[in-house]
């Protein structure tokens, strides 16, 4: 049984999420406490989190950012639940890492649809990355050029220097650092990075792309735009 946490502090939505989850034969925890929650999380297996965005003491997008920057917690799926509906807002949710994106108001059927293919997706993903206990103490690095990516500790590096990178552009460096040459749509990149069940849009892409280029700085042309196609990382 998997277990899924929702963290909202309306009342109503946690009881009718919490009946509809249970329903669907998940164990279910939920908070009204965003703090608590995150203190579950961090000492508790989860499967899956559903956070809103808007809540006292610590908002839904915090919450992301605190658990997606832990290494123990970083992996755990969450989908963002909120009445903001602008692009800009479902962008900054994604680029923080949220891995869907829901707006208020919204059928209990569309979201138990995201949640079973979240979680199936994590639970494929898992198996074909599964590694040998040699194979995890290996320090695994994609290296091209400057451009070092510690696969390991997620993190990314320029001539030695860090990259403060949110955990999308993390994902969207290696998807495309991985694969030096390969061209990647947009719906590629979608699918890749936030599952083909995502409200993701094409632009939204496009606007992660050119927050990557600003931190790569003079190597911000190792990304490469194939025009009306999607994008490439050139062959260094």
């Amino acid at each position: 049984m998997k277990d899924i946490i929702v963290v909202d502090d309306e009342p109503d939505i946690l009881e009718i999420l919490n009946y509809n989850l249970t329903k669907e034969k998940y164990n279910v925890k939920v908070f009204s406490n965003p703090l608590e929650a995150v203190k579950y999380v961090k000492n508790n297996p989860v499967d899956l989190i559903i956070s809103d965005w808007l809540m006292p003491d610590l908002d839904g997008l915090e919450l992301c950012r605190l658990l997606k920057t832990d290494l123990v917690t970083r992996n755990i799926p969450i989908i963002m639940i909120s009445c903001k509906s602008d692009e800009i807002d479902i962008v900054t949710a994604l680029e923080i890492g949220a891995d869907d994106y829901l707006v208020k108001p919204f059928h209990t059927k569309e979201l138990i649809v995201r949640v079973k293919k979240i979680i199936k997706r994590n639970l494929n993903f898992n198996q074909m990355h599964e590694v040998t206990e040699e194979e995890k103490t290996e320090n695994k690095m994609i290296i091209r050029n400057n451009l070092k990516i510690d696969v390991d500790n997620y993190a990314a590096f320029l001539g030695g220097k860090n990259i403060e990178l949110t955990y999308s552009e993390y994902k969207l460096i290696k998807l495309l650092a991985g694969k030096p040459g390969k061209v990647f749509t947009r719906d590629d990149i979608i699918c890749a990075i936030n599952g083909n069940n995502c409200i993701v849009t094409e632009r939204a892409i496009d606007v992660q792309i050119v927050g990557l280029r600003k931190k790569l700085g003079d190597y911000r042309d190792f990304i490469e735009t194939i025009r009306s196609v999607g994008y490439r990382f050139k062959v260094v």
